[in-house]
């Protein structure tokens, strides 16, 4: 029922002209994604990096928002606390939440080198924060004298890596979570390359009991695992246990079958049935997703929208990217043939199982069986996925419904001239669903 975007790519102020005008630019847009029934963000980094015109995967000073003069200016590359304040209200009245980008295994932009007396190599690990808050020198980074190993977890870029053992280090991260919660009011979290430290730092970060608006309060939580089906499944089983706040990850293994559905010649469609994915063993762990800031030269080229539809309509947390909803154009408010679209039959309609009723090398078809509860009611769908490149696709499947007329909600493909017909089940509940050709169709039971 809720889709989150991420709302930036790499170096966005730059490309936008918006530089340390970032939280302005998204407040002007929150009226109209939460219109379009986006239900949260997930912001940048928010606070000072190491330069102030970096993305902010580089922290410096995690309690400097953008209001002390360092690293090359005041502002963050993104705006001032109140800036970030005023966003996050905004975006509230609008009924979206916020998530935050936390980078909390590894820092950059220190103030001087020093000797760490256990190897005694000489590293950029003393930080001397003009926020006043959390100064840290070698024994805050590994090797420290707070571990029995030398790392847990893999090393990033060559930054000095934080050692969460160490007292200090535990605390002022927790410090500066609670503020991100429960004075900013920030709604959830997005932990950044989570290979760099132990799970159970995610763990304890978010079983902690926030309090928010008087509260109680849970986070939402997810994070990014660049991994294997095996490896994320692994994680999220260690993790979970932890807390009952139970964690999401983001799903990798499924992107990159959908990135060879939408850019690899004849690809077989069966391979979106075999399991190899997060959302197919752990849908309510799944955040699942197209692209994003990190992607680089491995972006999805051709029939992106095919994509947003497969993980619009089955289970998981869908992420829209910024970059593809604006720059691409791929939004198309107004139309049957975008995102927004999507977003719609998304939130109307998907709910329940997903069950698939067909799948061949160029043609899928499934059903969401539909859901209902005393506040929301999801009535259920027909996806039809078609691969071929030259024509419509499609063919008789047993659905739930019988006698059922069904109508076209979304639909895109390489025919931009016609469109899905009605479709109405037998008595048996048969009927045939087509799609465009390289495209998909989203039909919804109608109840008269």
């Amino acid at each position: 029922m809720a889709v989150m975007m991420q709302a930036f790519y790499w170096d966005a102020p730059k490309h936008e002209n918006k530089e340390h005008e970032w939280w302005n630019f998204l407040a002007e847009k929150v009226e109209e994604l939460g219109k379009a029934g986006i239900n949260a963000l997930w912001l940048p980094p928010v606070s000072k990096a190491a330069n102030n015109n970096t993305n902010g995967y580089d922290p410096y000073d995690y309690f400097d928002f953008g209001d002390f003069d360092q690293k090359g200016g005041v502002k963050t590359w993104f705006g001032n606390r109140a800036e970030l304040e005023a966003l996050i209200a905004k975006a509230h009245a609008n009924g979206i939440g916020l998530y935050a980008d936390m980078v909390i295994n590894h820092n950059s932009g220190a103030d001087e080198e020093e000797i760490n007396p256990l190897d005694g190599q000489k590293r950029w690990t003393k930080f001397a924060p003009k926020s006043g808050r959390f100064p840290r020198d070698w024994n805050c980074f590994h090797p420290s004298r707070y571990e029995q190993v030398m790392i847990e977890g893999e090393n990033f870029a060559g930054f000095p890596h934080l050692c969460h053992r160490n007292p200090v280090v535990y605390t002022e991260l927790f410090n500066y979570a609670r503020m991100l919660i429960e004075e900013l009011g920030f709604d959830g979290f997005r932990f950044d390359f989570a290979k760099g430290f132990g799970s159970w730092m995610i763990g304890v970060l978010s079983k902690y009991r926030y309090v928010k608006d008087g509260a109680d309060f849970s986070p939402y939580v997810v994070a990014e695992l660049w991994s294997g089906t095996e490896d994320i499944d692994d994680w999220l089983a260690k993790v979970n246990d932890m807390t009952d706040n139970q964690i999401a990850a983001f799903d990798f293994p499924l992107r990159y079958k959908l990135k060879d559905v939408c850019d690899t010649p004849n690809y077989d469609l069966r391979n979106l049935t075999d399991g190899g994915a997060v959302v197919m063993k752990r849908p309510m762990h799944a955040a699942t997703f197209v692209d994003n800031h990190d992607m680089g030269d491995n972006v999805i080229v051709n029939d992106k929208l095919m994509a947003y539809s497969f993980i619009m309509v089955h289970e998981g947390y869908p992420c829209i990217f910024w970059y593809d909803y604006y720059n691409n154009g791929l939004a198309r408010p107004g139309t049957p043939n975008g995102i927004d679209a999507l977003i719609q039959a998304h939130q109307k309609y998907a709910g329940g199982d997903s069950q698939i009723l067909h799948a061949d090398p160029d043609l899928y078809i499934m059903q969401r069986i539909g859901w209902k509860d005393e506040k929301v009611e999801q009535v259920g769908l027909i996806y039809v996925l078609n691969n071929l490149g030259d024509q419509w696709s499609g063919t008789s499947v047993k659905t739930q419904w019988a006698n059922q007329r069904f109508v076209p909600v979304a639909w895109d493909g390489h025919d931009e001239v016609a469109h899905p017909d009605e479709r109405t089940t037998d008595g048996d509940g048969n009927a045939e669903f087509p799609a465009p050709p390289r495209g998909y169709a989203i039909y919804a039971p109608v109840f008269e």
